[in-house]
């Protein structure tokens, strides 16, 4: 048997902190009718995708007790890359000092789920790789148009990472997993070159809440496994209102979620990573709990993966 394990993670985020009261007095809102819709009470702005990317790849590399070298291979899931050419994982690959291959992933705010699973894969597939670092990170705040108030209070800026080592003796990291995407509804949430965010909340709202669902039972019924069993609910972080709806809909209480948007935020690729590190360092998972990561994105796309924590 052979398989990976979680041995390190980092998380950063923007000094910078936007409470709801500093919308109050430009957009037609408050803080209590943001709290009511979205769960979002403060967010961070600032920084840049591949200097945010570093700060948290450094934190986890430190936190599995290696050396950047070690690393040979580096995942990036983000949707603002600093450039169009060259990939922003070229620029986090050089800063950190890591070895082997490095790219790119967008597959917007579900980008993590699939970043875990690819990665993951690669490291048994016997193609020579054995430590990953896959990082999401993400400075939404400089693609949302700040005087819409649909989307303003939403969006923002973050990164989050972990070390996956690749060991003989080790169980499988990823039990299951469930990829997908309907190009059909690109529309209701997209971002053209060198535009702002144009998002139909509503329409979001009801296809993140079915295709979430319908990709959880999936991974479930491929692992063999049932809600019960999940020890760890940890979801893209886009909205409280949607989390809700969807673990109603799992029936998975509120103590096995993780949540950090109300201090967060939207960070699209890095909300999962740093849900998850927070539910970390917060001792609420043991070795061998099953975690449920779920997130889903403009494209549309969607991802869930149970993964087996601990060595």
């Amino acid at each position: 048997m052979s398989g990976s394990s979680i041995t390190g993670w980092g998380s950063a985020l923007p000094e910078k902190v936007v409470t709801n009261a500093d919308f109050e007095s430009r957009l037609d809102t408050s803080d209590s009718w943001i709290v009511e819709r979205t769960g979002i009470r403060e967010r961070r702005f600032g920084g840049t995708t591949s200097g945010l990317a570093v700060d948290a790849g450094a934190a986890a590399i430190e936190r599995a007790g290696l050396e950047p070298s070690a690393i040979d291979l580096l995942v990036l899931s983000t949707t603002t890359p600093d450039m169009t050419v060259p990939a922003t994982s070229s620029t986090v690959h050089a800063q950190l000092g890591c070895s082997g291959a490095a790219f790119d992933l967008n597959a917007a705010c579900a980008g993590y789920v699939y970043a875990v699973v690819a990665a993951d894969a690669m490291l048994s597939a016997g193609i020579g790789f054995t430590k990953a670092l896959v990082i999401g990170s993400d400075t939404l705040s400089a693609i949302t148009d700040m005087e819409d108030r649909g989307t303003a209070v939403l969006f923002a800026d973050g990164a989050g990472a972990v070390v996956l080592e690749h060991r003989e003796e080790a169980s499988p990291l990823v039990l299951a997993s469930d990829l997908g995407l309907d190009g059909s509804l690109l529309s209701i949430l997209y971002a053209e070159h060198g535009g702002y965010m144009k998002m139909e909340g509503r329409e979001v709202f009801r296809r993140a809440v079915r295709a979430c669902v319908d990709s959880a039972f999936k991974v479930l019924r491929q692992a063999g496994l049932t809600v019960e069993e999940i020890a760890l609910f940890v979801p893209h972080q886009a909205n409280l209102r949607i989390v809700e709806a969807v673990a109603q809909r799992l029936s998975i209480p509120p103590e096995r979620w993780a949540i950090v948007l109300d201090t967060t935020g939207n960070t699209s690729s890095a909300s999962i990573p740093l849900a998850l590190i927070d539910a970390v360092e917060h001792d609420r998972l043991s070795s061998g709990d099953i975690v449920l990561l779920s997130g889903f994105g403009a494209g549309m796309t969607w991802g869930s993966a149970l993964v087996r924590w601990g060595a």
